[in-house]
């Protein structure tokens, strides 16, 4: 059973779409449209307002996480596990109960790190009907 406010969730997808779209991705299979020597272009491009909102958007997400008490965060890191394919829907018992063990003051640097974050979060809450739109 899914405790975490979905609302929350949503809040985190939401700022971890903005926060993902900001990030270079090397080796991104993900389909870009980019050739190689865009990316570097494009970069030559940022304005320093754009540099202040990655920091922004990264800073709010770290905020989101780091707010939730110990409980949410080890269900928020379960749920990733569950949308990333680690666990199954009928493994939820146990995904959280590897999350707590795992779980420490760094649950926000950990998250951050998963560059899917949104789509793994969106596709946790997908396995229990839950719709962020």
């Amino acid at each position: 059973m899914l405790t975490i406010d979905p609302d929350k969730v949503c809040a985190i997808i939401v700022k971890a779409r903005v926060f993902d779209a900001d990030l270079p991705h090397e080796g991104d299979d993900h389909g870009s449209d980019l050739a190689h020597g865009e990316v570097d272009e494009l970069e030559e491009h940022v304005e320093p307002e754009d540099e202040a909102h990655d920091d922004n958007t990264e800073d709010e997400l770290r905020s989101l996480i780091d707010d939730l008490n110990d409980d949410e965060q080890v269900e928020l890191v379960a749920l990733a596990w569950l949308g990333r394919g680690s666990y199954g829907i009928e493994e939820w018992a146990e995904a959280q109960a590897e999350a707590r063990r795992a779980h420490n003051k760094r649950t926000a640097q950990y998250l951050l790190g998963m560059p899917l974050l949104a789509d793994y979060l969106d596709e946790g809450l997908a396995a229990f009907g839950v719709s962020c739109s």
